[in-house]
């Protein structure tokens, strides 16, 4: 019997999950054990593996069936990662998608595609709001970065303590055998270079932090909380390759558009009046104001969807919708006259409320709402 963990005890979902919520799913765990997030953590690559492991299985129909019969099993030597066989890489070349990919160097999540080299420079974070406008349509941020540079005039020579390896090599002798072990080398901290020539005005690396303007493009659909990387804008390492800009996404409230995914909820406030004429009134969109119609004898709590009228998906072409709540505005103090009107009314068979099966529910209209 194998021992490894059941997949769906790993992803934290049961065996009725749909493709969705195993995405989800992953998606949480492969952030929160990132190893840009949590660098030289044996234990938290262990689980980015084993996380990515079970979704490779799971998000596979095919592979899935013969999982839900045969269990691990069915996977011995072959069709899944062997055990851990596959190295970051694979992992990021795999499903970098799972963090909502593109071509602007992974969102959504802290690295990306590739594994932290120990001769790459530090990363730096940052963040940048958005308004709402700019989820809908995209847009470019241009935005000031303070960043370790090498200097023109800063050489450096192969560090004589690693050869230029970044690692140095260690054999210890033990009850098992010689052991041999590889750790970052103290002299250079992995980069393999030594400083040869220091710059003017610059740190005991040789390196000196400078003002870079940087353009950011960000897609449309973005959500608020999600990260993504600028490649190459973070710190240079002597000698080495620059480490990246996560960019960390804040999207800013809208007084009259509650988001929800991709779908966009209006409050439309209307008089008794405008509710048993109807007519017309003009509302908010992340497009500009339109105008819709109200129809004669509409009750509070119809929703009128005005489809593709949300927001796009990240990294698609179809938009959500834009969902209109009436609500009819009871007045809170009332003249004479009108306290007359509604005291005749009060016994007409007009007035008196008749829901009809056509007239949904509470609770139909949000399933609805979410269908």
């Amino acid at each position: 019997m194998s021992s490894k963990r059941d997949y769906y005890e790993v992803l934290g979902v049961s065996k009725n999950a749909t493709a969705t919520e195993i995405k989800k799913a992953y998606r949480k765990l492969a952030i929160k054990y990132h190893p840009d997030k949590n660098p030289d953590n044996a234990e938290a690559e262990a689980k980015f593996k084993q996380a990515a492991e079970a979704y490779e299985i799971l998000s596979n129909p095919q592979k899935k069936a013969k999982y839900d019969q045969f269990g691990h099993s069915a996977f011995d030597g072959s069709g899944g990662f062997g055990g851990g066989g596959m190295d970051m890489d694979d992992i990021f070349s795999q499903f970098g998608d799972i963090f909502g990919g593109g071509g602007f160097g992974g969102f959504g999540g802290f690295g990306g595609g590739q594994q932290r080299r120990h001769a790459k420079g530090s990363n730096l974070r940052i963040r940048v709001k958005l308004k709402l406008k700019d989820v809908a349509k995209g847009v470019e941020k241009k935005v000031k970065v303070s960043r370790k540079k090498q200097a023109n005039d800063t050489t450096y020579t192969t560090c004589s303590t690693c050869n230029g390896s970044g690692q140095v090599t260690k054999i210890t002798n033990t009850i098992l055998g010689r052991m041999q072990t590889a750790t970052t080398c103290g002299t250079c901290s992995g980069s393999g270079k030594q400083l040869d020539k220091r710059g003017k005005g610059t740190d005991a690396h040789g390196l000196k932090i400078e003002e870079e303007t940087v353009s950011i493009k960000i897609p449309a659909g973005v959500e608020d909380g999600m990260q993504m990387k600028v490649p190459g804008k973070g710190n240079e390492a002597p000698g080495g390759v620059a480490g990246d800009l996560i960019v960390l996404i804040e999207v800013e409230e809208n007084n009259s558009l509650q988001r929800d995914g991709e779908n966009l909820h209006y409050d439309l406030y209307v008089s008794f009046a405008d509710a048993a004429l109807g007519g017309s009134k003009e509302i908010e969109t992340v497009d500009g104001k339109v105008r819709i119609k109200i129809e004669p004898g509409v009750q509070s709590g119809k929703i009128l969807r005005l489809r593709g009228k949300g927001l796009p998906k990240l990294n698609a072409y179809n938009s959500g919708d834009l969902l209109v709540h009436i609500n009819v505005w009871t007045p809170k103090a009332l003249s004479k006259e009108q306290k007359n009107f509604f005291e005749k009314m009060k016994d007409d068979s007009n007035f008196i409320p008749d829901p009809q099966k056509s007239d949904k529910s509470f609770f139909e209209k949000v399933k609805d709402m979410f269908s």
